[in-house]
């Protein structure tokens, strides 16, 4: 998965937006204005941070530990950072875009909920 991509996955969510609130080498998605996702753009491979359920992460950093690991400078509990270094496929990428964006989304206030479908 290239920056391009991921950018194009991210927005096609409901009320996803972009910005670069951290300097021009870093792409922030939020969902009503929550972070979701953070895209480093000078990374290479591409690598992106993710929410994730705790649990979930320890997990998924036990079974990749080359790809998956703690977030750097967010809450290592709760943050994934991601490298596409081809450990994973596009599919398994998504799927932890997707993990995000819907605990996201989750916490958000029902009210707020109801007018992303």
């Amino acid at each position: 998965m290239h920056i391009e991509q991921l950018r194009e996955y991210c927005l096609a969510k409901p009320a996803v937006t972009e910005s670069c609130p951290f300097g021009p080498d870093a792409l922030v998605f939020k969902v009503a204005g929550k972070m979701f996702l953070l895209a480093g753009l000078d990374s290479q491979p591409l690598s992106f941070s993710a929410k994730c359920d705790p649990e979930f992460a320890l997990e998924l950093r036990d079974q990749h530990p080359h790809t998956i690991q703690g977030a750097y400078h967010m809450n290592k509990r709760h943050w994934n950072q991601v490298a596409c270094d081809g450990e994973l496929s596009d599919q398994q990428l998504a799927e932890l875009v997707d993990h995000s964006y819907e605990l996201v989304v989750a916490g958000l206030p029902k009210r707020i909920r109801e007018n992303l479908q």
